[in-house]
């Protein structure tokens, strides 16, 4: 490695749940770690409302407390975490360069664990009311409307999925469609068995997401304002929380000019080791094609990607 290049034994791009619980086990292996994370420590977990689906957490915690006390734990292992933008990675055999908004950096390894980010629709209410009343995760939130009447806003196949799956919960789904169902036959045949608790209107735009009051005053959404895509006819549809299911966006910008193999959906490939098509540079969380998009699971691969990342270290040093 070049003397003037900061180096280190391991660089995290991310510091979601996935990067900050690798992070623990390597610095508690006396891993020299460092994290770069563009965004907000702890990922969207951080900006998640409540976390009720953690195991350890019998009532539930906030998804700012969860990231928190990943991050303490973390830095109280002396993992250093700085917020920054890594821009490319570049395999020089031995070490990579990892080219950051703070310079060029050298490592033995690298772990991406940089997460996707929801698409949103983009119109007023929604980001004021996220965690309140308006989700991405129905497996995350849905139990959150036991007997409540919901809208979910999409028409591919995860719309339709968590549509089915928030029946469980909900008393009602109202399921608005921009323009038509683009999910799979399978699944438009099985919405057919939800007639009772799912009603569809194709061709409706969202237009905003309306409460009571704002959030800062304990507001809550009480309806969604939509027009017809095709017309200016425009309708309300009352409602108690807002799913909307219109996509993912992974965080490989960085990368798409790499040799490393993304999917269709621009997610990482990995093997079963969660190696990318780069030796030495691993993938773990919600950016890794395959992944389930939970925050315990993700937590879980941050672990075995920090595993294998010691496996690689020590074959390192015996070549």
């Amino acid at each position: 490695m070049t003397d003037n290049i900061e180096s280190h034994d391991a660089i995290i791009i991310g510091a979601g749940p996935a990067g900050l619980s690798a992070a623990i086990y390597t610095t508690r292996e006396d891993i020299d770690t460092v994290l770069y994370d563009k965004g907000v420590i702890g990922g969207l977990a951080a900006i998640t409302d409540w976390v009720d689906n953690y195991p350890g957490f019998e009532k539930g915690i906030s998804g700012l407390d969860l990231a928190q006390q990943l991050q303490n734990q973390a830095e109280r292992f002396g993992a250093d975490i700085r917020l920054g933008e890594v821009t490319k990675i570049e395999d020089k055999g031995d070490y990579k360069l990892v080219e950051t908004t703070d310079g060029p950096l050298h490592a033995k390894v690298v772990l991406i664990a940089t997460g996707s980010e929801y698409k949103t629709l983009g119109i007023p209410g929604e980001q004021d009311f996220y965690g309140r009343g308006v989700h991405y995760c129905a497996t995350c939130d849905g139990a959150f409307y036991r007997d409540k009447r919901l809208v979910v806003i999409g028409g591919g196949n995860s719309a339709l999925q968590e549509a089915i799956f928030l029946t469980k919960f909900a008393s009602h789904i109202d399921l608005v469609v921009r323009s038509e169902i683009r999910a799979s036959d399978v699944l438009i045949k099985e919405l057919e068995n939800y007639k009772d608790k799912i009603t569809v209107y194709m061709g409706y735009t969202p237009l905003e997401i309306v409460g009571d009051k704002a959030p800062a005053d304990g507001g809550k959404v009480t309806s969604v304002k939509t027009k017809k895509t095709d017309g200016d006819e425009e309708k309300s549809f009352e409602t108690d929380g807002v799913f909307v299911f219109i996509g993912l966006l992974p965080q490989t910008e960085f990368v798409k000019n790499s040799p490393i193999k993304l999917d269709e959906r621009g997610l990482i490939k990995t093997d079963e080791n969660l190696e990318t098509s780069i030796h030495g540079v691993f993938c773990a969380g919600d950016v890794r094609h395959n992944a389930t998009m939970q925050i315990a699971s993700a937590v879980g691969e941050g672990a075995t990607a920090a595993l294998k990342i010691r496996e690689y270290l020590d074959e390192a040093k015996r070549n």
